[in-house]
């Protein structure tokens, strides 16, 4: 009873998504790509400039010159929940090009226990009628972009993106959005803007109503009708400033970049209205001869509300570590690492490769 019970739950919990206007779904979305970003907290949005730029920024992709392909895995909660993402960049054959990428994220949650049938209507127990389901969902982007050719330093770009929600038997949905973003620099600073839903992504459920009955009882009170077959994504808007740093010693390099993300909801940010929230992320990024990179970050700043009626203040802080060679990039990110309980810990590996580069050399 205490596993139909936690499935029952979690299947609310999916289902109460799936309802109009809302401002958190498809949050799988938000989670990020890209273990060199992670470690720096997010804070790319001006400075990103390879095959992950599909996600963080599309006007990144136009800096591509060669062929590029990224994969990245991930597991949260202890390993409950995992995280895979993959993308390729086909570089423009002609200089001032467009650029088109391709990526493909899934975030999942395998082998859950469904127990609805596990007592039948005389009350008998039957473990046989116990099956595994999965709760996943997949995205599906498609990117392109160019230099404008008329301003120096700026570049365009934009994605669009195909949404599969599927909760087992019970559920799935299909969605689609549009994002867009703007780079651009000029000496050693760089700015960006990244307009993630700007036609407010949406998401068609569509429930098995044969299986919605075999849960409408276990709740007294709750999931007694099929709730509203429409979800809303609302825009959200993320702008970076970054600037680089040369040292004296030529060998080593360091570039700053601080990130403000804005939804327009009120939430527990460091900056919230009733019309909108900020989040504000910082990152940096020490390489040594552009081989070895140390990255540090801090972001999702909250104020956590006490006991007392007051207020505290939390915050995520990252570190990363990275090696290139050869046209190969190796990235780690460790998230969560001032939080306490193994859960929280987040560890994120991910490779880049240069595929004309490799091409290149075997020849």
């Amino acid at each position: 009873m205490k596993n139909k019970i936690v499935f029952v739950l979690l299947l609310t919990f999916q289902l109460s998504f799936a309802q109009a206007d809302r401002k958190y779904s498809n949050d799988f979305l938000n989670i990020g790509v890209d273990a060199a970003a992670l470690g720096m907290s997010k804070s790319v949005t001006a400075t990103t400039s390879d095959v992950n730029s599909i996600y963080w920024n599309p006007a990144g992709l136009s800096n591509i010159t060669v062929n590029q392909g990224a994969f990245m895995h991930t597991s949260h909660f202890a390993g409950i929940a995992n995280y895979d993402y993959a993308a390729v960049a086909i570089a423009p054959k002609e200089k001032d090009g467009v650029t088109f990428a391709f990526s493909f994220i899934r975030f999942g949650v395998d082998d859950i226990l469904n127990t609805t049938s596990l007592i039948d209507s005389q009350g008998n127990i039957d473990f046989n009628r116990i099956s595994l389901f999965s709760a996943a969902d997949y995205a599906l982007n498609f990117g392109l972009a160019t230099k404008i050719k008329t301003i120096k330093g700026m570049s365009v770009g934009m994605n669009a993106k195909i949404v599969r929600r599927k909760i087992g038997d019970f559920a799935s949905s299909w969605g689609f959005g549009l994002d867009a973003g703007i780079q651009y620099a000029v000496k050693k600073w760089n700015f960006g803007l990244m307009l993630r839903d700007i036609t407010t992504t949406f998401n068609v459920w569509e429930l098995d109503s044969e299986n919605f009955e075999l849960i409408k009882g276990a709740i007294p009170g709750q999931n007694q009708e099929l709730p509203e077959n429409i979800e809303i994504t609302l825009p959200k808007i993320h702008l970076g400033i970054a600037r680089d740093f040369d040292f004296k010693n030529k060998d080593f390099h360091l570039l700053t970049e601080i990130n403000f993300h804005m939804r327009f909801a009120e939430t527990n940010d460091l900056i919230s209205t009733s019309f909108a929230s900020i989040d504000p992320s910082i990152g940096f990024q020490l390489d040594y001869q552009k081989f070895v990179f140390l990255r540090l970050g801090a972001g999702n700043f909250q104020k956590i509300p006490q006991f007392d009626g007051t207020e505290s203040l939390s915050l995520q802080p990252n570190i990363g570590l990275g090696f290139e060679y050869h046209g190969i990039q190796i990235d780690y990110a460790m998230s969560n690492i001032a939080s306490s309980g193994n859960a929280l810990y987040s560890n994120t590996f991910s490779i880049k490769v240069d595929f004309d580069f490799m091409k290149s050399r075997k020849k």
